[in-house]
């Protein structure tokens, strides 16, 4: 079978990746096939079957497809997984395809840098554009009449969590359709599907993918007419991965629970060294105990994600700390194999003090990372 086969909710994470979205095994044919680069197929006579035109859809799309769907839904059959030309391309999908003028939208005020981009363009259209913060379920208060609820848990590049359960029966009881980013979680940290969410929307170029060659984005929804209006949307917007993409990230997912155990542990260890240094302040990852989002993160979260943030007293401490750094790259993105980690204030999109630092943590050995962090903060020093 192309999943795990009929025992499909009892396998582990690592079997499942491994196997998700494979085709029937054929003899002298490969395990993963070769991507397809067909911009038309033979369609002689009646338009019928699948492929048609390299726009709408394509052999390669379809088995990663059904690959990030295995990971996001386990054992359903009843949800659908598009995949597009990066994670904002997945996002816009879902915003105009559902919204329309008249609708109230609410997202995140602490949410990715370009969602501000996209509030624009929303009320452009005539889209009342409503945010609150994502700590403490405020975006509860602002969702009478909305038409959609956009979630991001863990926020980027804050770290804040909410009860996405709760938001999402809220608003179901409001009326609102409800998407979820997944991109900092992975579908291995946390399931927005099976939490209650209509739509689970990630970046596939950041951790699900891992090493940071590819851009890549997916919608998985289990409503099948607001994933046509996607699927419509896409076919319009022409945003669509080139199958060597596809093929390659199809290929990294089989690692995705090795990297995703290796870089959340030490994650948590750099968090764990960071926290005892004096000049460190806001130190934030779920998975630390004292983390304010770590209660709530504990009970919908089954892994907390390689990301930690923090602040130092300056700006000039700051940039001082990424260039006294050996093993991390100065570099925006994250979840890749190797470390990273930014100002995030030189981008001058995120509500954060001037340093601000978002780390993304890479495979290396935990002790050697975290030497080189302790390193780096002793020779920032003033």
């Amino acid at each position: 079978m192309s999943d795990t086969g009929k025992d499909v909710d009892r396998v582990g994470d690592g079997t499942r990746a491994v196997r998700a979205g494979l085709p029937e095994p054929v003899k002298h044919e490969p395990t993963l096939p070769g991507p397809v680069f067909a911009a038309h197929f033979h369609l002689p006579g009646e338009v019928t079957g699948p492929y048609a035109y390299g726009r709408d859809d394509n052999p390669t799309w379809t088995l990663l497809e059904r690959a990030i769907g295995e990971l996001e839904a386990p054992g359903r059959d009843d949800v659908e997984t598009l995949v597009f030309a990066s994670g904002m391309a997945a996002i816009s999908s879902v915003l105009f395809s559902q919204l329309r003028a008249g609708d109230a939208v609410v997202l995140p005020s602490d949410g990715y840098q370009a969602l501000p981009l996209v509030r624009s363009q929303l009320e452009a259209y005539g889209i009342e554009v409503r945010t609150a913060p994502t700590g403490g379920d405020a975006q509860l208060e602002v969702l009478d009449g909305a038409r959609l609820l956009w979630i991001e848990s863990p926020s980027n590049p804050g770290l804040d969590v909410c009860d996405i359960r709760r938001l999402a029966g809220a608003a179901h009881a409001k009326g609102a359709l409800v998407a979820v980013d997944n991109t900092l979680a992975t579908p291995l940290g946390q399931r927005p599907l099976e939490l209650g969410a209509d739509f689970s929307v990630a970046s596939g170029t950041k951790q699900l993918t891992g090493h940071g060659d590819l851009l890549l984005g997916y919608v998985t929804g289990r409503d099948s007419e607001a994933m046509a209006a996607v699927r419509r949307w896409r076919k319009i917007v022409g945003a669509i991965s080139g199958p060597m993409e596809a093929w390659l990230a199809h290929r990294s997912i089989a690692t995705l629970q090795l990297r995703v155990d290796r870089q959340n542990a030490t994650a948590l260890a750099v968090a764990e060294a960071l926290r005892q240094r004096p000049e460190v302040s806001g130190l934030r990852h779920p998975g630390l105990p004292e983390d304010p989002a770590h209660k709530v993160a504990a009970q919908q979260m089954r892994r907390y994600g390689c990301v930690v943030s923090f602040t130092l007293p300056t700006r000039a401490r700051a940039e001082r700390f990424l260039e006294a750094l050996h093993l991390v790259e100065d570099a925006t993105s994250f979840g890749g194999v190797r470390s990273t980690a930014e100002r995030r204030g030189r981008w001058g999109g995120d509500p954060v003090p001037e340093g601000f630092i978002r780390m993304s943590v890479g495979a290396e050995d935990p002790e050697d990372l975290v030497a080189d962090v302790l390193r780096a903060l002793d020779e920032s020093a003033d």
